[in-house]
């Protein structure tokens, strides 16, 4: 032992005659000795090590621990090979240890394949490993992927599984979403007390909701309300700002603090608005404190999806035969185009101007008629306003409330914007 710790005072040696008189047997190995050995391996000599161990038949587990921390492809290699192996032979037990080294090696076509073992139905010891091998290797991996893997394992009946997986979860970028999610399944009480101490952890930032409002800059009250109802479930300010009126005043202590006031342009279409005001009002914020700018909500995957839904809903209760349509304000130029382009394709509906100024909803609806002459039938219309206004007046016995008034689109706002970080 004396000289062994000799040996680990020196600052540079050689370890190529420790590995090959290791590989020889004529080394009894030990975690000590092993441990000083580590510090000076480089990939070739742990790999060495390694495949000695392996053709021992796995005799001694701490092994792996102490040599294969090297990060190397060949290394990867080996130990992914080692796993495929066993999986397709299962003749011995594995040594857990290989799927956390895997990690470590932190290769991104790995991740999926530990994923794939912490959800197979394997013996908990190599469940939790690929876990932690998850862990050591956690930003290496596809996100949209390990997403969808750690939400899994956090419903695990195995509670150890499920509380590290909900662990790693809450590391992952705007983990609010999914730590907000998993409350609407039935959790383990345990890893159900975790996942608030997470959500306590990620302190929701203020919100500042961008909106037309009306004239006179009044907000209308299903904005209010949902402004009030994103505040009590965040727990964290949320502020209301027409384009027409005055801005709020801004929330307590967020011109001091490091995370930003979120700005959300609660807008449907990319006009003057979107691309002229909201970079302006973001501009004027940012005087006095951080702010991050979010796309408008018409451009929002999630919200075009919801617009396709709806009107699927509106086309099977209709009797006209053309397509369904979706009145707008009108915008003129090649953004414009390009975008109603893309939401006829998205939603299968037809997209068509229909001005606030309208005579009336019966001349407005009458030209913009789509089913075939003669049949007395118009197509059914969606109004392209999120609150109530002058198209939505002239037209409520026509095309119904304005989205926000309708359960799918205040679900999906509610949903969205609470999981907002």
């Amino acid at each position: 032992m004396v000289w062994l710790q000799r040996l680990r005072r020196q600052s540079a040696w050689d370890p190529l005659p420790w590995v090959a008189a290791i590989e020889a047997g004529r080394l009894e190995v030990d975690a000590a000795l092993l441990s000083v050995v580590a510090e000076h391996l480089d990939a070739a000599l742990s790999l060495r090590l390694l495949q000695a161990w392996w053709e021992q038949g796995c005799p001694d587990p701490p092994w792996p621990a102490w040599i294969g921390r090297v990060r190397d492809p060949a290394i990867a290699a080996w130990l992914r090979q080692r796993l495929l192996d066993w999986e397709q032979h299962r003749s011995a037990p594995l040594e857990p240890a290989l799927l956390t080294l895997l990690g470590l090696q932190r290769q991104p076509r790995d991740g999926a394949l530990l994923a794939g073992w912490a959800l197979a139905p394997l013996p908990l010891p190599l469940r939790r490993a690929a876990l932690e091998g998850l862990a050591a290797g956690l930003s290496a991996w596809p996100l949209a992927e390990l997403r969808t893997d750690l939400r899994r394992l956090a419903v695990d009946l195995d509670p150890v599984l499920a509380g590290e997986a909900l662990n790693l979860l809450a590391r992952l970028p705007a983990a609010r979403r999914d730590l907000l999610a998993l409350g609407a399944v039935g959790l383990d009480p345990g890893v159900e007390q975790r996942r608030q101490r997470r959500l306590a952890a990620l302190p929701a930032t203020p919100l500042l909701l961008l909106v037309h409002g009306r004239a006179g800059g009044v907000v209308p009250a299903e904005l209010r309300e949902l402004a009030a109802d994103l505040a009590r479930r965040r727990g964290a300010p949320v502020l209301l700002e027409a384009l027409s009126g005055d801005p709020p005043q801004p929330p307590p202590g967020w011109g001091e603090a490091s995370r930003p006031l979120t700005l959300v342009p609660l807008m449907l279409l990319p006009g003057n608005h979107v691309r002229h005001d909201c970079p302006a009002i973001a501009a004027r914020w940012r005087r006095q404190g951080p702010v991050k700018r979010l796309p408008f909500l018409g451009a929002w995957p999630v919200w075009q999806r919801a617009l396709a839904a709806e009107l699927v809903e509106l086309a099977a209760g209709s009797e006209a035969a053309g397509p369904p349509l979706l009145l707008h304000h009108p915008l003129e130029g090649l953004l414009a185009q390009r975008y109603f382009a893309h939401l006829e394709r998205c939603t299968g509906a037809r997209c068509r101007p229909a001005a606030y100024s309208a005579p009336s909803g019966d001349e407005l609806l009458s030209s913009l008629r789509t089913t075939p002459a003669g049949s007395g039938l118009t197509a059914p219309a969606l109004p392209l306003a999120l609150a109530a206004n002058r198209l939505t007046d002239s037209l409520a016995a026509r095309v119904g409330p304005p989205l926000l008034e309708r359960p799918r689109f205040q679900q999906l706002l509610l949903t969205e914007l609470e999981a907002l970080p």
